[in-house]
């Protein structure tokens, strides 16, 4: 099957440009071509230089002005530079426009990211979303990858004869390879509905014990994988990479006062995410739907932490989850300094600044996690006579027992358990 082409192992070298329309919007522009130079280098490729260029005149065959297009074309190849990655999202006729013009490859943000899911994706699922998302991606922009057909001419003397020989056989080869894509397409959906018909089954599963269930939620990079580590002893990928998380990945966590719940990371979110992504990635992120609250992870160290909360709150609200109770975790408080702290406690009152890093504020987020549960369950002093040994089992297997003692003859129990079941053990509580 025709791919899209894998720019990782194609270039090496990276002239960035971002464009901007409005003079207010100066200075997010600014941020979002910093965070793509990010993001290029995390597939490996060297950023030469960067550009922000205001467009007072949009030209819809380059998006710039034709004189400042051509200007940076050439900025770009004196640079040495064998890519243009534009932090706009560029339609295919642009795409091909600036390909055309300059004779180097020509990406935008988009592309950028669906390399890094790429990249990144582990487990099967991952895999399947990753290739839907670059299939949507490839298929209005078939034509710019077959640029070779135009090669394809009759020879000297072939006139319009040879031209148009030549353009017949271009069209058939597109017309095959965006049959085998659709094709490709509709086979991927289908092993996608598979997968999650697979782990709804998991979800049953776990809805079996039907402990309380949380997401861990926040911007790429902002450390939830090392949260999930630190709190589960999971061994959970944990990099200073954009995205290095992919696949959803759940874990037990018992609290200090007995209760346990579930907690499950999730793939991390970054302004401007593609729209095909959200939807690839929706069977994963369900988890933050289906989830009783949220984890919201913020890196308090990043300039831009005020703008990465509200980007993964504006996905969660395109997700339906933007109704979910939220816990807000000020992460990497360790890299911050007492005065941008405050401003951060000011920014966000309700958050609990923690550092995952050196164990700076856990107890306290403990302690914020046993209070999101507190409607869930109750704690319970029982004696149970031995010919009702069957509570006791349903307490293992539904709750969390404490304590244990049969000493007195009777089932001393401690236990912690979920609030629906209270009344079924009202008549053995212990008075006071």
């Amino acid at each position: 099957m025709f791919d899209i082409r894998d720019k990782p192992q194609q270039v090496d070298k990276a002239f960035l440009i971002g464009a901007y329309f409005d003079r207010r919007n100066e200075e997010e522009s600014r941020e979002l071509l910093i965070e793509l130079k990010d993001l290029v280098e995390t597939l490996g490729i060297e950023v030469v230089a960067t550009e922000l260029v205001f467009v007072r005149e949009i030209n819809p065959r380059v998006l710039l002005g034709k004189g400042k297009a051509a200007e940076l074309m050439e900025a770009a190849k004196n640079m040495e530079a064998d890519c243009i990655v534009f932090d706009n999202e560029l339609s295919p006729a642009q795409q091909r426009a600036w390909e055309g013009d300059s004779k180097l490859a020509v990406i935008d943000r988009h592309e950028v990211i669906l390399d890094i899911f790429n990249m990144r994706a582990q487990t099967r699922e991952a895999r399947l979303q990753v290739e839907l998302a670059r299939l949507e991606y490839s298929i209005p922009r078939l034509t710019r990858m077959w640029a070779h057909l135009d090669r394809q001419g009759g020879g000297a003397g072939g006139g319009m004869g040879g031209a148009g020989a030549a353009r017949g056989e271009g069209e058939t080869q597109l017309e095959v390879d965006r049959r085998l894509v659709y094709k490709r397409r509709d086979r991927v959906k289908a092993e996608l509905e598979e997968v999650k018909k697979q782990r709804d089954t998991m979800r049953k599963e776990r809805s079996r014990v039907p402990l309380p269930h949380a997401a861990i939620v926040g911007y790429t990079n902002a450390g939830k994988s090392s949260l999930l580590n630190h709190l589960t002893s999971a061994n959970v990928l944990a990099e200073d990479k954009l995205f290095a998380t992919l696949d959803t990945t759940t874990r037990r966590l018992d609290l200090p006062d007995g209760q346990a719940m579930l907690l499950t990371d999730t793939v991390g979110f970054v302004r401007n995410l593609p729209h095909d992504l959200v939807q690839s990635f929706r069977a994963t992120l369900e988890e933050s739907v289906l989830a009783d609250f949220l984890i919201h992870v913020v890196d308090a160290s990043s300039t831009q932490a005020h703008e990465f909360y509200q980007t993964t709150t504006k996905v969660l609200g395109e997700l339906g989850a933007g109704e979910k109770r939220v816990l807000l975790a000020l992460n990497k408080i360790d890299l911050v300094d007492d005065t941008r702290l405050m401003e951060l406690k000011r920014l966000f009152p309700e958050a609990v600044p923690i550092s995952v890093h050196t164990g700076q504020g856990m107890d306290d987020l403990f302690h914020r996690i046993h209070d999101m549960l507190i409607d869930r369950v109750v704690r319970m002093d029982l004696s149970i006579p031995l010919n009702r040994m069957d509570l006791v089992a349903f307490l293992h297997e539904q709750g969390k027992v404490l304590k244990e003692d049969y000493e007195r003859g009777v089932a001393d129990v401690q236990c912690v358990v979920p609030k629906r079941f209270e009344s079924k053990f009202k008549d053995f509580l212990v008075k006071e």
